[in-house]
């Protein structure tokens, strides 16, 4: 893959000594900044900042799926636990990994918000929804198997993402993101306007993000993000937007049993309709690594994707067990990666053992639950713009004057917009359901565009 320009000021690949870029995570000793274990402090308030940014991704899945197959709000606070719990597990696998397992990137991984429109779809074709959950866990394990087992030969795809492909790619990823932030803002209502008091709790929370990175310097600067999440909901407290009720019933201790609904159930169907699943996983970890590996300053190899693939499936293939669904790199945290230039995976990491706490302790769990979604909305704003300029920055690489390139990345972003602008777009009934779990994922849509169009106007007329 063409080298692109990195969002280290200096990268040690070049001989720069590592963590001399003033990034607060560096020293002298000779230890790429990926790999240094950062003093305490920062530790614990790094990974806090992640869980922070994290934290509305991982619990939406199990949310939405819960209530919308009737169970009591005892069942969804469960849901919700196990899925903290195998999302901080997924995360240790990627960060600090084993054998062949994992990136050891500053990832996050959660639960994928792509599976909940084919896990709803295989809860509908069950008689009574109630028992859809084995059947679901059922069709994670084998597609997170049947993952693990593609991981080294889907990663072999990396040759297939030169500047304008990563560029485009990258830049979807955080223009797919904003629609989130611009929900939590919305109340979670995308089909209501904004009322004047989310808009001014997001507009504070985003102007205290912004003053701090200006005017702080050093570790508090790095945690602005963190920061502002805090003073955003302090001035949410006596505008009445802080709801304190997800804490009055939470229990102290609750560790999410084995098959808790019940043994898992493998239905062909379903199966299917979770392996389609895994693939856009992957193809939208892979551009996430592919990403995160330039703004670290380790651009992510056949070899390290190949880890980083095993540890998403491996995490997905045993997250059934512990009442959890499939995982995924989680996007918005390379944002945060690239604003507080914190490279350190042990902070990540730290993050991952807080999720696992967080799963076995509901009472913890909750007291972040309090964050106001428009809060979180205005931080997210910074945090996937952030995502957006990094693509964009890689395009500036891509050489768009050249030869077709311009059309490649111009077909891909409006490819991989349609869902982003129009959610109901592709619900047709005769567009069978597994193609529209790929084309209801703007990034994997617009990756597979790019990827052929580049393969048809530069590999192609290479090769005449």
């Amino acid at each position: 893959m063409a080298s692109v320009p990195r969002f280290t000021e200096r990268s040690t690949e070049q001989g720069a000594e590592p963590g001399a870029s003033g990034d607060g995570d560096g020293g002298g000793d000779g230890v790429h900044p990926v790999d240094r274990l950062v003093p305490p402090g920062k530790l614990l308030a790094g990974g806090f900042q992640h869980v922070a940014a994290s934290y509305a991704g991982v619990v939406a899945p199990p949310l939405v799926l819960g209530a919308s197959i009737g169970l009591s709000p005892a069942q969804i606070t469960f849901l919700v636990g196990a899925s903290l719990f195998t999302a901080g597990v997924a995360t240790l696998l990627q960060t600090i990994g084993f054998w062949k397992v994992g990136a050891r990137l500053p990832f996050v991984n959660g639960v994928s918000f792509a599976g909940v429109a084919p896990m709803l779809a295989v809860a509908d074709a069950q008689p009574h929804r109630r028992d859809a959950l084995p059947v679901i866990y059922g069709a994670v394990m084998v597609a997170g198997v049947l993952g693990f087992v593609l991981a080294p030969y889907f990663c072999r795809l990396v040759r297939f993402f030169p500047p304008v492909v990563s560029g485009t790619v990258i830049t979807l990823i955080g223009i797919s993101l904003l629609p989130v932030s611009f929900g939590w803002i919305q109340g979670g209502r995308a089909d209501r306007p904004a009322s004047l008091t989310n808009l001014g709790l997001a507009g504070a929370t985003l102007a205290v993000v912004l003053v701090l990175r200006r005017l702080l310097k050093g570790f508090l600067q790095q945690i602005a993000i963190l920061l502002g999440l805090v003073a955003g909901t302090l001035i949410a407290i006596p505008a009445g937007a802080v709801d304190f009720s997800p804490t009055a019933h939470a229990r102290v201790v609750g560790f999410p049993t084995p098959f808790h609904f019940g043994a898992p159930h493998f239905a062909a169907s379903a199966i299917v309709s979770m392996c389609v699943l895994m693939l856009v996983c992957m193809t939208e970890s892979t551009a996430d690594m592919l990403a995160l590996g330039e703004v670290v300053g380790r651009p992510a190899d056949e070899k390290l994707i190949a880890r980083g693939l095993r540890a998403d499936t491996l995490g997905s293939a045993v997250s059934p067990f512990f009442n959890g669904f499939a995982n995924s790199a989680f996007a918005q945290n390379i944002g945060l990666v690239a604003l507080t230039r914190v490279r350190s995976r042990f902070v990540v990491a730290a993050c991952g053992l807080m999720f696992v706490l967080l799963g076995l302790s509901p009472v913890f769990a909750s007291l972040i639950a309090v964050v106001p979604r428009p809060v979180l909305g205005g931080a997210g704003i910074v945090l996937f713009g952030s995502v957006a300029a990094s693509g964009i920055n890689v395009l500036r690489t891509a050489g768009l004057d050249q030869g077709d390139n311009l059309l490649i990345a111009a077909t891909s972003l409006g490819v991989g917009l349609i869902p982003v602008v129009s959610h109901a777009f592709y619900d047709n009934a005769a567009i069978p359901a597994t193609v529209r779990i790929l084309l209801d994922s703007g990034v994997s849509a617009g990756c597979v565009v790019a990827v052929v169009l580049n393969l048809v106007f530069n590999h192609g007329r290479r090769s005449e």
